[in-house]
This record gives C-alpha cells, sequence and structure tokens, in this order.
C-alpha cells in the first residue's frame, strides 16, 4: 500500500537564527531531513510531503526536494498566514505561524494515503519509521479512526541550551494514549528536568515521562477534525498573536470524545535536533557516530543512487 510522509517545514527558526531546514550536518552536506527521508524509504514510504512557506520554495526545492525527486515521488504544500477559512483575516500584527495542526490541515491536497508527519528540523531514527510504517500498514483499514505516535523518554529528547516543547503523554495498560498535554518550557536544570507554566510556575518533571517529538501516524479522515477544530480555535485566539493550534490539542479531543485511538509507539532512540545555533555541533558528531557504526553511508545520494542501479 501506498504510505506518505509528511515534513513540517514551515518553521521560521526564530530560536536558531535562520533556516536550519536546510542547514548541513552530514559528511558530505546532508541535512537532517535528509537522513529522516532516506530512512523513511528504507522503510517503505513512496511520497514525500513537505509543508513549507512560499518565500523560500526555490531555495528548498534546490537544496532538498530536487535531490530526492529522482527517487520518490515529491508534493509541496504551504503554510501560510492567510490560509484560513472564510470569514477569517490574518490580524495584521501576527507573524508566527498558526501552528502544527495547521501545517498538517495545509496538506490535504496532496494526501490521500495513510500518512506520518515529522518536523523537518528533528532526527527520529531508523527505528521510528519502521515501526510506524508497520503500524500504518497492518491498521489502514481498521473500522474506528486508528492512529499512532512515537513516543519518547523525555530525558532522551531536551537540548542541552534552552528549553524546548513536547507533548507530555498519558497511556493505558494497552499503550493507547490517554491524554496528552503541550508543555511549551521544558528544560535541563544541571540533573533535575522542570517545565514551566504559561504564568511562571515551576514544575519538576522525572524525566522517565513519554513526551510527543510529533512524529505521528494518521489516515486522511484525520483532515476533516483539523479544519473542524480549527475553526474553534480561530474563534478563541483570533487576537492572540502567540496563540498556536497544536497537533497535540486535536488529537486529545478526539481521544476524549472517544471518537479516536492513538497508540504510542515507545521509542528508546536518543533525540537530537537543531533547536537552537549551539545544538548543530552535538548533531554533526551524533550523525559522524551513526556513520561509523555502519547506520548511514557517508553520503547518501551516492547509496541511493548505487541502489537504485
Amino acid at each position: 500500500m501506498n504510505l506518505s510522509l509528511m515534513i513540517l517545514a514551515a518553521g521560521i527558526g526564530s530560536r536558531y537564527g535562520g533556516l536550519k531546514q536546510i542547514d548541513p550536518v552530514g559528511p558530505s552536506g546532508e541535512k537532517i531531513l535528509d537522513y529522516s527521508i532516506f530512512d523513511a524509504l528504507r522503510a517503505g514510504f513512496d511520497k514525500i510531503v513537505f509543508i513549507i512557506r512560499p518565500d523560500f520554495e526555490d531555495i528548498f526545492k534546490k537544496e532538498i526536494g530536487d535531490k530526492f525527486a529522482p527517487f520518490v515521488h515529491v508534493a509541496y504544500a504551504h503554510q501560510t498566514l492567510n490560509a484560513l477559512p472564510a470569514p477569517f483575516e490574518p490580524p495584521a500584527d501576527r507573524q508566527k505561524p498558526w501552528g502544527t495542526a495547521h501545517a498538517i490541515m495545509v496538506g490535504e491536497k496532496v494526501i490521500n494515503e495513510p500518512f506520518a508527519v515529522i518536523n523537518a528540523d528533528d532526527f527520529y531514527g531508523r527505528e521510528s519509521f519502521q515501526v510506524i510504517a508497520d503500524y500504518l500498514k497492518i491498521n489502514h483499514d481498521a473500522p474506528i479512526q486508528d492512529y499512532a505516535m512515537v513516543g519518547y523518554i523525555l530525558r532522551n529528547a531536551l537540548s542541552e541550551h534552552g528549553s524546548v516543547s513536547r507533548g507530555v503523554c498519558e497511556s493505558d495498560a494497552q499503550g493507547f494514549l490517554v491524554n496528552i498535554e503541550e508543555y511549551t518550557r521544558i528544560e535541563k536544570h544541571g540533573e533535575k528536568v522542570v517545565h514551566h507554566d504559561p504564568e511562571g510556575n515551576e514544575k519538576p518533571l522525572s524525566g522517565d515521562e513519554i513526551v510527543s517529538m510529533n512524529m505521528w501516524g494518521f489516515k486522511p479522515s484525520f483532515f476533516p477534525f483539523l479544519k473542524e477544530y480549527f475553526v474553534e480555535f480561530l474563534k478563541e485566539n483570533m487576537n492572540k498573536p502567540k496563540a498556536e493550534y497544536f497537533i497535540t490539542s486535536v488529537v486529545d479531543t478526539l481521544i476524549e470524545k472517544k471518537i479516536a485511538r492513538v497508540k504510542v509507539l515507545k521509542s528508546q532512540n536518543k533525540w537530537f535536533g537543531v533547536t537552537y545555533k549551539e545544538d548543530k555541533e552535538n548533531v554533526v558528531q551524533s550523525i559522524r557516530s551513526l556513520i561509523d557504526q555502519g547506520i548511514y553511508p557517508e553520503n547518501i545520494l551516492e547509496n541511493l543512487c548505487v541502489s537504485k542501479r
């Protein structure tokens, strides 16, 4: 069956200070998402959908999309501030994108099959792509809205250089998600892990929590829910310039209403990514280590060319 990988790459990189989606980290100029696409192809995905902003479409195609077009079907969708349902119009002071759930929503026109979702700037690991691909293949015709997410141990998913946003998860005995709450400021304080709530209060965390890194598995049936709840979000948050429409809030609502269930596929992999400029050196070293272990080739494109021949 066909599987798509949707890559959320429309972020403005305010904390990183630039287009981190195309910043090279591999020995042959590879970006983090090059490794994600490589892993996805090995897991059986046969279409890549990039959610991007129109203002960097040309450089993104040159640096990323055009390289993979000979090996996999590539499609694009634009996340813009004015991609809103009538009669809504974006406020003049809005600069921040509408959020991850909105990013998925704009991809509806190019997705007709089960699909996984990832961030462009996060490294997930080969195992994660395989387990979510396998789950989507097995459950594509399930009678209810059967979705999935890959969950990471919180202590394996933190930056050494500042706070991160993570969806903190609670699962039942069968491994299905009970609820998920978006924590937007989780950070390390020495050996401790803490969360700062919107009022500035500090809450200690154990580090053993299972968290979402925005690696999800959905079906096209997810899109109508995204559109329905987006209208509700806009009614409540149109005049809040920093409010974001998160995937986690939509998923949590679907679970609460017993409309869908979400299987948590746990990963022992250690996340790394480029939330901050200072994160890059760790990413480069981690990629080098994985290459030395034989998990990745020295040059991804050359490897794909050889495989195709």
